[in-house]
């Protein structure tokens, strides 16, 4: 019996506040309270209500980094926010370099 697998390419995703929570195993108050700390963005940044709130994969790649900061060092959101921001650069920088080799070969 074949199975049947329904999934969806990561970077066409938008969730909603709830599916994003749901998602990355979070109340709707944890991303509520990051996204008024200004680490997570939602497409619509004028709207003050939440349940009008749509998030891409960034933020969903985002939030497991941020999730994965704050468990492994106990630390305040904003500073897990710092990390990831940080993490973020890194990874564009490697990216920017790779390319860069790749062009001289």
């Amino acid at each position: 019996m074949p199975h049947e697998i329904d999934a969806i390419l990561l970077e066409d995703a938008r969730f909603t506040l709830d599916e994003l929570a749901h998602s990355c195993h979070v109340s709707r108050e944890w991303v509520i309270e990051r996204v008024q700390y200004g680490l997570l963005l939602n497409e619509d940044h004028n709207s003050a209500d939440p349940a009008t709130w749509v998030f891409d994969s960034r933020n969903f790649m985002r939030i497991k980094r941020i999730i994965a900061v704050e468990r492994d060092f106990e630390c305040h959101p904003e500073l897990a926010g710092l990390v990831a921001d940080m993490l973020e650069e890194i990874e564009f920088l490697r990216t920017r370099l790779k390319a860069v080799e790749l062009k001289q070969k």
